[in-house]
């Protein structure tokens, strides 16, 4: 890390919803829904095209978490949050999802990003 920049944990992520769990709420009443984004994409990396392809564990809490209980499977979304341990054992990371667009359309009345 340089100089005295405050650590750095922003995510966004787009793909397509592969699974999605049942929302379930918190002992303090908070929705949660648990899902799964597979990603596939072009980048660049020594110079060079590479075809990525990826699946990540998310989780969503409160509005994130009721906007993703009308998302379907192949549904396309662009997601932002940030990334965290999945618990104190299970060390991988799972993408806390603040913010979810619809890539396609207008769907369940959010505008999706054009």
């Amino acid at each position: 890390m340089a100089g005295d920049a405050p650590p750095s944990n922003l995510t966004q992520l787009s793909g397509r919803l592969l699974e999605r769990d049942a929302l379930r709420r918190t002992p303090a009443g908070i929705p949660v829904i648990e899902f799964l984004l597979t990603h596939t994409s072009v980048q660049t990396e020594a110079d060079s095209e590479r075809k990525v392809e990826c699946e990540m564990a998310c989780v969503a809490m409160g509005l994130a978490a009721n906007v993703m209980t009308a998302v379907k499977p192949g549904d396309a979304l662009r997601l932002t949050g940030f990334l965290a341990a999945r618990s104190l054992k299970r060390r991988s990371p799972i993408l806390h999802v603040n913010t979810v667009e619809f890539v396609e359309g207008n769907e369940n009345g959010i505008q999706a990003e054009e």
